[in-house]
């Protein structure tokens, strides 16, 4: 019995690898057929060692019971969509929902990716279980004394040490790139200030620094370049700080001087982070924010009542949460969902059998529980969302803002609408053509073009909206009725690249702006928008940052081009944050809910760029050590 039941396992491995390596092409933006692959040795290699793979995953054997099985095989399932779904747009600029040999190749990857993230996750739980019982029994792997280390140490001044070593970091690339990337809009808000004409397109705050800066060095100095590099200088500044602040609170964590050197350099050196912490753009300044907020919301999870006693913390919460919705819109509404979910999750049921404590609740006597009504974290939340309302409303009446744009939130519609139109325009009904050019010009909507909504939106008639909302929504749910695969590959090609790693960014292909006309990659804005100038004074590295930003430099090179790589870094982050789930630590996934919420949000946008998720490279090593702390990172006592 014991031999069939061997064979019969032999059998399902070899069943599940061969679909895994007839699937595998489908992963891949590669033409059909696949006859180099599927009549080549190398699909041979790949059995083999799916294979043995997947017999080694076996031996080990899976422990609890089927639903064990629910976050691995979703988690397996989604990546295989996301991965299949890339390829299809990737290489076609839409997919065939109705190709049953794709959902067939989705299930084959599937299975195997369920198997794999299972013995993943059950091994990197089991480590941890040895880690725990190792510093349970003081035989070292954990820093027991990190608070009174914290205490004991000057906090602000090792703080701003590091930040003055992250700084030192950035201001070679800042000579080399001077005055600093004026990019993204960088010119429409300068105008906007000097005009005085302003509108909520932009964030406001981040309109009135950005343009108050270089306008006021401008007057002093009779140059823009010292304007702008002034506020180069100053969100370098910042963003050294906040990094900085960072790696000290891992340091009150526990975290080692390894540990501690290694993330210093990671914050000052890598490409992606210097790229925005000397960036116009308020993308740079927003993801500060969000790193800020993420490490008081760990604190504040750890316990709600000892944070609300720490009046420092909860100040710098507050005006990091403000910030963080001041500088951009999206910010908000992913606030607002996490304080909904924040304040559910605090009101949470406690056995009050055996004369456990009751808080801020009453008893519910027929199943002797209670629930507990978290007084300050509801009020903080509410209190937190009023600031902010109150805050941008002050600002839009003081400054005289415009708010009558409604094309940013309704991009998503909008590209779909112009995809049907420019596909399906001959067999569209006359009186529906009629209808949606009232809100958007015939000639706007042929130039649909998949990746950017930016060329269709900018023409959006706000005033025709304003008049009949209705009848758009109306139309749009018509048209998506009718061709709702169609709205599924509008949207799907505007944000692919958020989620399927082997994108290369090109969305801007073939657009000209200032001082170049973008060609194979737009990966970063780079150049200096007028009225800036470029005036490098460290060619070799300008050059550098230029190919990083406009060549396909970096994806030519395996394994580092998937650090660059804004869907590499969802899927690790998903990877990460599945497996605290799968362990059930709850206390630790809802900080990065914050984040989450916001790369939702940048889903529904104009297109998919690194700008909108480069809090992804800043998030990840804090999210990193919260998961590897208790396996093998370095957490003995710091020097």
């Amino acid at each position: 019995m014991k031999k069939m039941a061997v064979i019969k396992e032999k059998i399902l491995a070899a069943v599940i690898s061969f679909g895994g390596v007839w699937a595998f092409p489908r992963m891949l933006s590669i033409e059909e057929p696949w006859i180099g692959y599927t009549n080549s040795i190398v699909s041979v290699f790949l059995f083999v060692f799916l294979f043995w793979g997947i017999n080694e995953i076996w031996k080990r054997g899976f422990e609890g019971r089927a639903v064990r099985w629910v976050l691995p095989g979703g988690f397996g399932f989604l990546f295989s969509v996301c991965m299949v779904f890339g390829a299809q747009l990737d290489g076609k600029e839409s997919i065939s929902f109705q190709d049953k040999e794709m959902w067939l190749g989705i299930l084959a990857l599937s299975v195997n990716f369920a198997l794999l993230i299972r013995f993943l996750w059950d091994r990197m739980g089991e480590a941890g279980k040895r880690n725990e019982e190792k510093c349970t029994a003081g035989k070292g792997g954990c820093c027991k004394d990190a608070d009174e280390i914290c205490s004991n140490r000057m906090f602000w001044g090792s703080a701003l040490k590091r930040a003055g070593v992250i700084f030192f970091c950035y201001f070679p690339v800042f000579l080399a790139v001077y005055p600093g990337f004026f990019v993204y809009d960088a010119q429409d808000e300068y105008l906007q200030v000097l005009t005085r004409n302003f509108s909520t397109h932009h964030p406001l705050l981040h309109v009135l620094l950005l343009g108050g800066i270089v306008h006021l060095f401008f007057k002093l100095t009779g140059s823009y370049n010292i304007g702008i590099a002034c506020y180069t200088l100053l969100q370098m500044a910042v963003m050294s700080l906040i990094f900085a602040w960072c790696v000290e609170k891992l340091r009150c964590r526990g975290m080692g001087k390894a540990g501690r050197t290694l993330l210093t350099l990671y914050f000052g050196l890598c490409p992606v982070l210097v790229m925005f912490s000397l960036c116009s753009a308020k993308d740079g300044l927003f993801t500060g924010m969000l790193l800020i907020m993420v490490v008081l919301l760990q604190e504040l999870w750890e316990d709600y009542g000892v944070f609300f006693r720490k009046k420092c913390s909860v100040f710098l919460l507050t005006a990091a949460s403000l910030m963080m919705m001041l500088l951009r819109h999206n910010g908000f509404y992913g606030f607002l969902v996490f304080g909904l979910v924040s304040m559910i999750s605090f009101c949470r049921f406690k056995n009050t059998e055996g004369g456990e404590e009751i808080l801020n609740g009453a008893k519910d006597k027929g199943s002797g529980r209670s629930i507990s009504f978290p007084v300050k974290p509801v009020l903080y939340f509410a209190g937190v969302t009023a600031l902010y309302l109150l805050a941008s409303a002050a600002l839009a009446e003081i400054f005289h803002a415009d708010s009558s744009e409604n094309q940013e939130i309704l991009t998503v519609p909008i590209s779909q609408m112009a995809r049907v139109y420019k596909d399906e325009k001959e067999k569209l009904p006359q009186e529906e053509r009629m209808l949606v050019q009232r809100y958007l010009p015939e000639g706007a909507l042929l130039k649909y073009t998949p990746k950017v909504s930016d060329g269709v939106k900018i023409q959006f008639n706000n005033e025709a909206f304003e008049e009949d909302k209705a009848g758009f929504f109306k139309l749009w749910a018509k048209w998506g009725g009718r061709h709702p695969f169609t709205y599924l590959n509008a949207w799907f090609m505007t944000s692919y690249g958020f989620w399927y790693p082997d994108t290369v960014i090109d969305v801007y292909r073939g657009n000209s702006v200032f001082t170049f006309t973008y060609g194979d990659s737009s990966y970063f804005g780079y150049e200096v928008e007028e009225p800036g100038v470029r005036e490098s004074r460290i060619p070799w590295l300008n050059e550098l940052y230029r190919k990083m930003s406009l060549e396909v430099f970096q994806q030519k090179i395996p394994v580092v081009s998937m650090l660059f790589s804004p869907g590499f870094l969802f899927w690790v982050t998903a990877f990460l944050l599945g497996f605290l789930c799968y362990q059930g630590r709850r206390r630790s996934v809802m900080p990065f809910l914050l984040p989450a919420l916001c790369w939702l949000t940048v889903i529904l946008g104009p297109t998919y760029l690194v700008r909108y998720v480069v809090f992804l490279w800043a998030l990840l090593p804090l999210l990193l050590w919260e998961v590897f702390k208790g396996i093998a990172i370095d957490t003995v006592s710091p020097a």
